[in-house]
Order: C-alpha cells, then structure tokens, then sequence
C-alpha cells in the first residue's frame, strides 16, 4: 500500500536560486545555494536573510553541532566532496575528504556525524575526523536525513527518470536496522532538517523552501 503524502505547512520563496543544502541550528535556518556558492542563515519567522557568506565551493549538504555547522562542499571540476567546519570566528575550515570524494546529506546523533552517498545508496558513521565506523544500507538513492529522538529520518527514492521520494524512518540502535517508509514526498526535495516541530525541505527545481510534518496517523 502506498504511504500518505505529507502534511505540507508553508512554501516560502527561497531567498537564492537553486538551494540545495538545509540545517537548524536550535533558533535559525540556514540554507546553501547550490550554483551561487553561498550560505545564507534565515529567520523562520520573518523569512529574513541574517547573513549571507561565500562558500569555498558548491554547499551540497548542511548540520549544525554542538554550537558549530558541517557542511559538505564539492570542489574542482569533478566536484570532489569534502566536510568542512563552519564557525562565525574562523570561517570555513577543511576537516577530512569524503569517502572516495562521494558524499553529500549531514545529519548528527548528539555524538557522532553521518554522511549519505547518494548512488551507494547508504549512510556513512563517522568518529573523529574521517574515521568510518558503520554502513547502513538505506536501500535506495538519497536526498536528505535528519535524526528525531534517537532516528534518523532519510528521504530515499529516485531522481530519473521521473522524482519519487518519501520519507522513511529508521533506528540505528538496532543491530540492521529496518528502513519503514512512513510518508510520500510529492515533489524534488532536496536536504531535510527537523525545527523540534517540523521537517523541512528544499524544492530546488522551484526555487522553494517548504515546512511539513507527517500524517496525522503515523
């Protein structure tokens, strides 16, 4: 059976074409554009930029830690994928390459930092700077993960030929967890963030930010 759609709340212009990568840092948003190569913090409640920064490359994916951002970028021509370390004091600084210079969505546990692989369709667990310390396999391509109370919520589907996405949760306190797809996603989402209330998400294609929460019955 089909999931429901989820419960969409607001579509707000995005305030830079193309945004791409999504994070909350406890009070603002902050959203990376994905062919201006700029970061720009937001206030949810009056959709007013704070600040826009110049990123040292293409900000694919964004988590804010323990009062600090991560962010990976792409550089060069073939886009090779690194996470870097934002902080208002130093800036952008260059923390480890991504596996195989693959890599995009961020989420954080509390402790530890995750990285996805879109193709290899699975979740990266980091310790320390770079050290890989557990796979999981999502079972699908991905586009955005977010953890709530202990779970990480990923969306997973496929870009071509036509997007198709949902949402779908998992426990990664479990030995193998067990990805459940909870929700449809009814448009080309990209970057998933959790305010304490609500999801968001970037239409990319339509230059949009959107908040939604779940169906009532999930």
């Amino acid at each position: 059976m089909k999931p429901p759609c989820v419960v969409e709340l607001r579509r707000l212009r995005s305030p830079a074409i193309t945004p791409q990568a999504l994070a909350w840092d406890g009070r603002d948003l902050w959203m990376g554009s994905r062919d201006l190569r700029r970061v720009y913090k937001i206030d949810i409640g009056t959709w007013k930029v704070l600040e826009k920064i110049e990123a040292p490359g293409i900000p694919w994916a964004a988590v804010a830690l323990n009062g600090e951002l991560r962010f990976t970028i792409g550089e060069g021509t073939d886009d090779d994928r690194y996470v870097y370390r934002y902080t208002p004091e130093l800036g952008f600084v260059k923390l480890f390459e991504c596996p195989d210079f693959t890599g995009s969505y961020l989420s954080f546990d509390g402790e530890h930092l995750y990285l996805s692989q879109w193709y290899k369709e699975r979740i990266l667990k980091f310790e320390g700077v770079g050290n890989v310390i557990r796979k999981i396999d999502i079972g699908a391509e991905i586009c955005g993960h977010t953890f709530v109370d202990g779970r990480i919520y990923v969306l997973r589907g496929q870009e071509k030929p036509d997007e198709d996405w949902r949402i779908a949760v998992l426990d990664p306190r479990q030995n193998t967890p067990e990805v459940r797809d909870v929700a449809v996603v009814p448009f080309a989402c990209r970057s998933l963030a959790f305010d304490g209330e609500n999801f968001w998400a970037n239409h990319r294609a339509a230059n949009e930010i959107v908040s939604f929460n779940l169906p009532a019955a999930i």
